[in-house]
């Protein structure tokens, strides 16, 4: 059935258009590939990832409770009402006052908040931090493919050749609404669709079958058309599923009134009426918030609250839409940015590029509840303070991969390019997955700093529950300037020194890392 046909035939379905209104598919890919081979995914597990574009501002997203008096004298005029939040309150935490349907899944388990999430050197460009995030590289690693390329690559060689096949019929990824090209390519091939725009679905393609000539540019000719194929046969297997799946849940808000419960809604129909598809991106713009972040005088109002309702509506409402639709079980949703916002306020009520910030997982199967502890906020705060990582991003990666798509420990290695920390962040779904759990028999990791402030020295004790360990220590900007491989530390007690190399005074902070342990305590720099 050709193009214009096929879309003729489905017209009728009332629902059609608003999908259609917003998507188109275009597909990418720089070089020509091997031969198929099958899916060796063990599972038929879905992942969502919702960017989060621009830098999220994590303190008044996630506010530390406890650090209420820091808080406020560092960003007095941001400053969210503490009567507003969403408080949990063993946690010392309060999510934002727009954040209501995230309290309710966290109250259910449904909800996991991972504390203080960055990298060692953290680039404050939205391009160079994006790309870093993207491609899961060290910061001064320039990597011409994202970690999600690499995963879906690992899983299905020889993309694009062979493919729509009959095990693979559907497109490996879709970004909707996000263009994030690096995310998704892979060393040799881009393994993702972009669904965006109308286009597509009124093109009436049918890919020649004229030989190619036996030259260099009969090789494009013919991975021009395999391609081509491609975006015709998709576009049908997407129109198709979206023809067949439903929403249950009728709680999602107005058409048009939220974008990105809209698509959300399109990604659960697509679960739904079957498509095999198994990476979902989508973005929420407008993160940037130097200016304006909140309505003065009325902190619980403003664009960051705009978006954080945004955001809780869409999620809230995908969620509930999944289980009653039966799908809930298999789908995992993350949200990430490309840094957090300085912890210091400025002057037109807003916040500058900063460091680490919190990151949500979402669904039935996250291990829920809070991992890691408050960033504590120094009582005297500068243009340079900034919140140093108590999770490298790529640890929730490696998690995800060998918890959720039950990846072993090599392949994740080698998709992210080097070993990282497992995390508890899925529960009971693969044989490789999180099999460390906080043992409340265990020793427990606890570090201590003294003498605090720092003249030339401080000591670094350690009582460590054992396994691989690191000790980094952080400046203000929340850069490491000095990091030391511990090597595989036994249970004990230890003390490690970290002496004063000129450091200008100022807030740093001192984190230890015992395998999937790990904490971060303020020191103060003084001549």
């Amino acid at each position: 059935m050709k193009r214009r046909k096929f879309l003729k035939s489905v017209a009728p379905v009332a629902i059609m258009p608003s999908l259609i209104d917003k998507l188109s598919v275009k597909a990418f890919s720089p070089d020509f590939l091997r031969g198929a081979n099958n899916s060796e995914i063990p599972n038929d597990h879905v992942l969502v990832l919702i960017y989060l574009n621009g830098g999220n501002d994590g303190l008044n997203t996630v506010v530390p409770l406890d650090q209420m008096s820091n808080l406020a004298n560092a960003r007095g005029n941001i400053l969210l009402p503490e009567g507003q939040l969403h408080k949990i309150v063993d946690k010392q935490i309060g999510l934002h006052p727009s954040l209501g349907g995230f309290k309710t899944l966290y109250d259910e388990k449904k909800l996991q908040i991972i504390q203080s999430v960055g990298y060692p050197q953290p680039n404050f460009s939205h391009f160079r931090s994006t790309d870093i995030w993207a491609s899961a590289s060290d910061a001064d690693e320039y990597i011409n493919s994202g970690w999600m390329g690499r995963f879906l690559e690992a899983n299905f060689p020889g993309y694009p050749s062979g493919y729509p096949n009959q095990d693979n019929p559907d497109p490996l990824a879709i970004q909707l609404g996000v263009n994030m090209p690096l995310l998704f390519q892979g060393d040799a091939a881009q393994m993702a669709f972009n669904v965006s725009s109308p286009d597509i679905f009124n093109v009436d393609v049918d890919p020649s079958s004229d030989p190619a000539p036996n030259t260099p540019a009969g090789e494009e000719l013919t991975y021009i058309r395999t391609i081509t194929g491609q975006i015709n046969d998709y576009a049908e297997r997407i129109v198709n599923a979206y023809v067949l799946g439903s929403n249950a849940y009728n709680g999602y808000p107005a058409p048009g009134t939220n974008y990105l419960a809209d698509g959300l809604k399109a990604i659960a129909r697509l679960i739904k009426g079957g498509l095999k598809t198994r990476i979902y991106t989508i973005g929420l713009y407008g993160f940037d918030t130097h200016a304006e972040q909140v309505v003065a005088g009325n902190t619980a109002t403003g664009n960051h609250a705009n978006l954080m309702k945004l955001l809780n509506d869409g999620v809230f409402s995908f969620q509930r839409d999944l289980e009653q639709l039966g799908e809930a079980d298999r789908v995992l949703g993350m949200t990430f940015s490309e840094f957090g916002r300085r912890v210091i306020s400025n002057g037109s009520v807003g916040t500058d590029h900063g460091a680490a910030a919190p990151l949500f997982l979402f669904g039935n199967k996250v291990e829920s509840g809070v991992l890691g502890t408050n960033p504590v906020i120094p009582s005297t705060v500068t243009v340079d303070d900034n919140l140093p990582m108590q999770y490298d991003f790529r640890s929730v990666y490696a998690s995800v991969l060998s918890q959720w798509f039950c990846m072993n420990t090599m392949t994740t290695d080698e998709i992210l390019l080097q070993p990282f920390q497992s995390l508890p962040v899925i529960k009971d779904t693969c044989s490789t997955g999180w099999s460390d759990p906080f043992d409340p028999s265990k020793v427990e990791l606890m570090v201590d700093v003294y003498p605090n402030p720092m003249v030339d020295r401080v000591q670094v004790q350690v009582v460590s529950p054992g396994g691989l360990s690191r000790l980094e220590f952080f400046d203000p900007l929340g850069r490491v300037v000095k990091s030391r491989n511990l090597g595989n530390v036994p249970t004990g007690t230890f003390t490690y020194d970290i002496y004063n190399e000129g450091y200008p005074p100022g807030s740093y902070y001192v984190r230890v890392q015992c395998g999937s342990y790990q904490q971060v305590k303020l020191v103060k720099v003084v001549r």
